[in-house]
């Protein structure tokens, strides 16, 4: 009796020692790992797919590169053209005190009306001119106008936060217009490569398909 529970008991432990080995949760060191090293280029890999990433890698590199100078290029650009133009016409026009002749209509819709307006140059020399006065201004009210230097009347001169507006526009299209050509390039190049790969593809189906086909005609 003995005898057989030590039996028993001993090939118990014999399949739990055998399990224990075969378990992947078995303690000990782990069985060594089979490194799957990389033996060259992946052979699936075409022409045209190395193309394509070298390309694509150009294009995102230009894109980062170019896309900051561009935008500030063209921003600094535009701001300083607006500049001189905001110097320009500070320098060529002046406000002055003009009165209205004439009586503007109150009950209107618009918030200013053409109306006739006097005002005397620094000679002394009285002009006349229209320009735009709040509607229900009465008349011989004073208003302030803009003049050129010939003492006719103009629109007010460019402001500097004009300039600043030109200059971020004009920075904001470039950068758009970067973007742009970036995505269109990408686009192009692909639609070439995979002209390539459907006249390649057809190639091979024309050599492969009498062969493919034969198959079942046995």
């Amino acid at each position: 009796m003995v005898g057989q529970v030590v039996g028993v008991r001993t090939s118990d432990l014999l399949e739990a020692d055998v399990g224990a080995q075969d378990s992947p949760y078995a303690s000990g060191s782990p069985p060594p790992r089979q490194e799957h090293t990389s033996k060259g280029a992946n052979p699936l890999r075409r022409t045209s797919d190395r193309i394509e990433s070298w390309f694509g890698g150009l294009l995102l590199l230009a894109l980062v590169l170019g896309l900051p100078v561009a935008a500030l290029s063209a921003g600094l650009t535009a701001y300083g053209a607006s500049m001189r133009i905001v110097q320009a016409q500070a320098a060529e026009r002046h406000e002055v005190t003009a009165r209205l002749t004439t009586n503007l209509k109150g009950n209107t819709d618009a918030a200013k009306q053409q109306a006739l307006v006097r005002w005397s140059d620094s000679d002394g020399t009285v002009r006349t001119g229209t320009t735009l006065v709040k509607s229900g201004t009465p008349q011989g009210a004073t208003v302030r106008v803009w003049v050129d230097r010939d003492g006719s009347l103009t629109n007010p001169p460019m402001s500097a936060l004009n300039a600043r507006t030109s200059g971020w526009f004009a920075g904001g299209m470039a950068a758009a217009g970067v973007t742009a050509g970036f995505f269109a390039a990408r686009a192009g190049m692909r639609h070439l490569l995979d002209r390539r790969r459907y006249a390649r593809w057809d190639a091979e189906w024309d050599l492969l398909e009498p062969l493919w086909s034969g198959r079942f005609r046995r």
